[in-house]
């Protein structure tokens, strides 16, 4: 489809990344092919609110979705269709659902821990131990790492803005001997004539020898070199971000931990478990990186004091007793002692 080649023209002009511009075409695919693959130039304002209103209506997608897919029409009809529409266009907007984010216990946190090995083990320690999201993780680079300072620079993180975070002490010495591994691995690739990594295209143009130096390589990199989609040329990446995703799944069915635990909800454990260590809500906002503070003021409410901070009334009115579980002719019982009562539960 020739529109797409002109969308991916506009794009790499405009040097976005190559994530943006796969999500940019994808929506601009879905936007042409939901009004019957009509030539783009007879679109207007009112194709543009249709589909979007298709999206948060009938897909019911969330707003971060429907934002997304938004921008790619606004750059569509700006830069490639050159007509653009008014931002102020009229659509339904997708809601918001108001979903506590999930959180594992310390105790979880050590079950997960106990599965994970190697870099997996110390990425997901970054994660959990510093708060990073997970794209943040995969594109740390060697430069960003201050060991002196156990302090992590995060660069142009959501939002456009970079941050220093805590390293915890424990990690360090992983890091170090980590970091050694890689290093030996980048002096193999320049003794093989590659050795190089994806730079931003402003740093490339004023640091124009500086994608092969240690300092820009990724502290994760991937196993093996790869031709770059766009330039063609032979670098190494840094690490697929699913591998870490899978690993930590994998960790979370291992420890038996039930609940829809991911990447992200190392994220949420690290800030609900510092405000219950008593640190205050701004440090954990600048931890995280949050513009607003509303966004980490959520953490507050899944405290482990209980939903909203309120404390039941049964254990001070319900006297403890003895439940049976099962049948009488089950004799055998595990017990199970609690803070205020005893269970049988036949086995």
């Amino acid at each position: 489809m020739r529109i797409l080649d002109q969308v991916r023209d506009a794009i790499r002009v405009r040097h976005y990344s190559i994530r943006t511009e796969d999500a940019y075409c994808y929506w601009v695919r879905r936007f042409i092919f939901f009004h019957g693959a009509r030539n783009p130039q007879h679109f207007n304002d009112s194709h543009v609110n249709a589909f979007l209103s298709h999206l948060a209506i009938t897909e019911k997608v969330s707003p971060s979705t429907q934002n997304q897919a938004l921008n790619a029409l606004l750059f569509l009809f700006k830069y490639v269709l050159e007509k653009p529409f008014s931002e102020e266009i009229e659509f339904t907007r997708a809601k918001q659902n108001r979903r506590l984010p999930v959180v594992l216990t310390q105790n979880e946190v050590q079950q997960l821990f106990a599965q994970l090995e190697g870099r997996y083990w110390l990425m997901a320690g970054l994660l959990y131990g510093s708060g990073l999201r997970l794209m943040e993780c995969v594109r740390l680079r060697v430069k960003d790492i201050d060991l002196a300072r156990s302090a992590i620079v995060v660069r142009d993180g959501k939002g456009a803005k970079d941050r220093v975070v805590t390293l915890d002490e424990q990690l360090l010495p992983h890091l170090r001997i980590h970091m050694a591994h890689v290093r030996n691995q980048h002096l193999q690739d320049l003794n093989r004539g590659g050795g190089e990594v994806y730079l931003p295209h402003a740093l490339e143009r004023k640091y124009p020898n500086a994608n092969r130096t240690w300092m820009w390589q990724y502290v994760f990199p991937a196993a093996m070199e790869s031709i770059d989609p766009r330039s063609g040329i032979k670098r190494r990446h840094h690490i697929s971000e699913q591998l870490l995703q899978r690993a930590v799944k994998q960790a979370v069915q291992a420890a038996e931990i039930h609940k829809p635990a991911t990447c992200h909800t190392l994220r949420h454990s690290f800030a609900t478990h510092l405000l219950e260590r008593g640190y205050d809500i701004r440090t954990v906002q600048e931890q995280l990186g949050h513009k607003d503070l509303k966004t980490t003021q959520i953490y507050t409410h899944i405290l482990e004091r209980g939903a909203n901070a309120v404390k039941s009334p049964f254990s001070s009115v319900v006297n403890p007793r003895v439940i049976r579980y099962g049948t009488e002719a089950h004799k055998k019982s595990d017990e199970v002692e609690e803070q205020r009562g005893l269970y049988l539960i036949a086995s």
